[in-house]
Formats: C-alpha cells, structure tokens, sequence
C-alpha cells in the first residue's frame, strides 16, 4: 500500500484532491459504510467530518478473506456513488490489478504489466512501480 500511496499522492495533490490510506470511511449508502484501502476524493470536502461521501476512485488490496466482499459487495455499492469515476482492485498474490470504470457502462480492464489508466486523477499506474520490492503471497519480491 506505500508504494500506491508515493505514486498516487502526486496526482491528487496537482488535482487538489484528497488521499485517504484505510483511515476514512466512505459512506456508501444510508447506514453502510467502509473504510477502502485507498480512497481519492476530489469535492469539496464534507459536511460531516467523520466519513467522505464524494469518492472518484476507490482501491482495495485483495486477500483471501476479503476478496469475496470486495469483488461483489463493495464492487456494486462503490459503483453507486455518482461520484465514483473507477474501482481498483490489486492483487496481493499475483502482478495483476483490475479496474473498473464508469463512463456510461461499466468498464472493466485487467492488467499485469504496463501501466493503467486513473480516471478522476488524470494519470497513470506504472505497474512495475506498484508491485517494486513487494513480496507477493507464496512469492518472493
């Protein structure tokens, strides 16, 4: 996750956005809330200080325990804030990373290598970068 947040953080400063590391929930609907691995919002910030409401990307590490919820529960809920611009999903066992965006319908891109698109941060995630000195589960860095 630090090496996501040293590449992410530049993009949403130059943005004026804010960038959460696990440490602000996100409301996503009227009594459900998550705290997302990362979170970038760039609105204005919330009336509520305890929770954004406004996310435009969302990521989460996914591991065995949590990969169900992230890839059904979370995917469907993150997707219904008008606010989100693309959910990210990195694996902790594999150099692979999905995205999904929304722009009109729901888009979703895999990769393993290269680099991918960030949709509200107007960059791109150098892969290579993400997954630098991170020892994988089973694997060696």
């Amino acid at each position: 996750m630090g090496n996501l947040h040293y590449l992410l953080y530049p993009l949403a400063r130059r943005k004026g956005c804010r960038l959460y590391v696990a440490d602000m929930k996100l409301r996503v609907g009227e009594a459900t809330f998550y705290y997302p691995d990362l979170t970038a919002v760039c609105a204005p910030p919330p009336e509520n200080p305890f929770y954004e409401e406004a996310a435009c990307l969302v990521v989460e590490v996914l591991s065995p325990a949590t990969e169900g919820v992230d890839r059904r529960e979370k995917l469907w809920r993150y997707l219904s804030l008008p606010s989100l611009k693309g959910y990210l999903l990195m694996s902790a066992r594999e150099r692979r990373v999905e995205l999904y965006r929304k722009e009109g319908d729901i888009l979703h891109q895999m990769a393993e290598e290269g680099e991918v698109p960030l949709p509200c941060l107007e960059g791109s995630l150098p892969l290579a970068e993400v997954y630098a000195g991170v020892e994988l589960e089973g694997q060696e860095a």
